[in-house]
């Protein structure tokens, strides 16, 4: 049969079933039996058990529930609000202010947790009434929060590029290192943008608080160093050789737990609340990872990458016209669908398409996740959005607003990085000589 047609009743089974509130992973495994058992000769009901087996085994998997479960023992501390303090100090001198607490704070908590929900629920709950008692301007504070904690996508290790890793079968190692760049490179833009605002509207910035005395500064910084020290740890044995990225979640939990305990938070209540919490989120990636194995399968059988990519190939896109159309397809579905169900429903057609443009995958990894930062902060299913919303009682639309220009720095973020692929690929280029 036409691989169109396939593709097309493909696509309208899958926006029924999701429509109708079924989940994630059972849509991605009927679709893909459906196109299996419906349009071609294979034996569909074999073909799902051993694909399903298959992905559920992959070793590259056992570090998600480690780092799930790292960022859920970090969810229970204090070390939020030890960064507030930590930060504050440092930050008043700039334009913009205590501001820039969000932005800094969501980077260092997103590299010790991999999950920008977990980074805006932890981070917002400490910093929105600090900055309320200090009478900065609402918008600016919620926007800050809402764009700045989708750092929690891209800044290792992520939860996101764990699972881009396994659906593009790519070096989990070489992507976390990949995403430093680029989740710097946010930050900075993220801080030059209230900057910007601060100077063009001095009058809705607070008057400078009383000067700290330099060693006080130190002193109140000191409650940074066990966040530091366990992002070294993560990041930099992966960086060095020394462990792969399942041995640095296991080093990255153990941390954590000591971490817990010195705060005082370490108790069987949040012990068993921590584990029970990455149980839960492990299954529901776990099990989507497996739906979209065996779809990808089942569009291999059916012809439909291909022709798709036949299909793209015919309209002669350069590499730069062909990114700027996957943007827009990836924002559109960023509206409907949360981050990792875009990287699971669109590998299977997307990767071949990608690799045949000559497209780096650890670069289109990077670039993907940027991307889907966006749908953590547009309407109407955005997380962060719902988060914050509960946390202000401002209604969806006006946080949206309030968020509009941090999503128009990811668009300019997004932009670099085509212009400037470097951004992303020159530490994984310097691991790869090492």
């Amino acid at each position: 049969m036409d691989p169109n047609v396939v593709s097309f009743v493909l696509i309208g089974a899958m926006l029924v079933l999701l429509a109708c509130g079924i989940w994630v992973s059972l849509t991605l495994a009927v679709v893909g039996f459906l196109g299996i058992a419906v349009f071609t000769n294979a034996p569909a009901g074999a073909i799902m058990a051993t694909t399903i087996w298959a992905q559920s085994w992959s070793w590259a998997l056992t570090a998600l529930p480690l780092f799930i479960w790292m960022g859920e023992i970090l969810y229970r501390t204090k070390l939020a609000a030890s960064m507030f303090t930590g930060l504050a100090p440092w930050m008043n001198a700039l334009p913009g202010r205590l501001l820039h607490v969000n932005v800094v704070s969501c980077g260092l908590f997103a590299a010790v947790s991999g999950s920008s929900a977990a980074t805006t629920a932890t981070i917002g709950r400490i910093t929105i009434p600090e900055l309320e008692k200090r009478n900065y301007d609402q918008k600016m504070i919620v926007g800050s929060l809402a764009g700045s904690a989708t750092l929690g996508f891209l800044i290792p290790p992520s939860i996101i590029l764990i699972v881009y890793g396994v659906a593009a079968e790519v070096s989990i190692s070489r992507l976390f290192i990949a995403g430093i760049l680029p989740g710097l490179m946010l930050m900075l833009l993220f801080m030059g943008y209230i900057m910007i605002w601060s100077l063009m509207n001095p009058d809705r910035i607070p008057p400078r608080e009383p000067r700290i005395p330099f060693l006080e500064r130190i002193r109140a910084t000191a409650g940074l160093f066990p966040m530091l020290a366990l992002i070294f740890a993560v990041i930099g044995s992966i960086y060095a050789g020394i462990a792969t990225p399942t041995e640095a979640a296991a080093v990255g939990v153990l941390g954590a737990l000591v971490l817990s305990a010195l705060s005082g938070m370490l108790s069987w209540t949040s012990f068993a609340e921590s584990v029970a919490g990455a149980t839960k989120t492990t299954c529901m990636i776990t099990l989507i990872l497996a739906g979209a194995a065996f779809l990808s399968v089942a569009m291999g059988f059916t012809g439909i990458p291909r022709a798709l990519a036949t299909w793209v190939g015919s309209f002669d896109l350069s590499q730069f016209e062909l990114l700027i159309a996957l943007t827009l397809l990836f924002v559109v579905m960023g509206c409907f669908l949360d981050g990792i169900s875009i990287v699971v429903l669109t590998a299977s057609v997307i990767m071949p398409m990608v690799q045949a443009a000559g497209i780096d995958l650890i670069w289109f990894g990077i670039y993907l996740v940027v991307v889907i930062e966006m749908s953590q902060i547009t309407p109407p299913v955005g997380i962060n959005l719902f988060i914050l919303q509960s946390m202000t009682r401002h209604d969806l639309l006006k946080v949206a607003r309030m968020a509009l220009p941090f999503f128009m720095v990811l668009v300019l973020a997004t932009f670099l990085l085509i212009v400037f692929p470097q951004i992303a690929t020159y530490l994984p280029s310097l691991m790869t000589r090492g």
